[in-house]
Formats: C-alpha cells, structure tokens, sequence
C-alpha cells in the first residue's frame, strides 16, 4: 500500500508534470481542494485549470491520474510538455 500524499507533496509532484510550462498551485483552507493553474511560460495566458479533492491529491495513482488527464487535455490544445512520469 502507498502511502498518503502531504499537501506539499503534491504540489511539488504537479509543478513538475507540466514543464516547461508554470504551474501555479495552492489550496482553500475552506475545503482543501488543491487548485492547479498551468500558465504558459511568461505567465501571462491560462491554459489549463484543475480542482482536486484531498481524498485526490492525497493518493498517489489518483493524483497521477488527474495530471495525465490533464496534460493530455493540454497536448490536445497543441502544448507540447516535456516528459513526465509519476515519481515513485
């Protein structure tokens, strides 16, 4: 069994996934969703959005999920990503 993702973790492991690009992430105290924004590389166009539940962010394959999902979203939309793979 894997362990729980930290809040940390998380973002660390999401800002990587989607290089070269920028990935803007931080949390609501409210609900403690994660919220991802991938931004081009001057920061000045949005080009993707996610919201992710904790019971998401804190499981390994689910948080691996969501980012594939998403960067295939954005590969879809012609971005070009570097390669990526969950860290282990």
């Amino acid at each position: 069994m894997t362990n729980p993702l930290r809040f940390n973790e998380a973002l660390l492991i999401a800002n990587r996934a989607f290089k070269p690009l920028q990935c803007i992430a931080w949390t609501q105290e409210i609900n403690s969703e994660l919220n991802l924004t991938v931004m081009d590389r001057a920061n000045t166009r949005t080009l993707g959005h996610k919201r992710i539940p904790c019971s998401t962010y804190s499981d390994p394959q689910k948080l691996a999920a969501v980012i594939q999902q998403t960067r295939q979203e954005l590969t879809r939309k012609g971005v070009t990503l570097a390669p990526w793979n969950m860290p282990d």
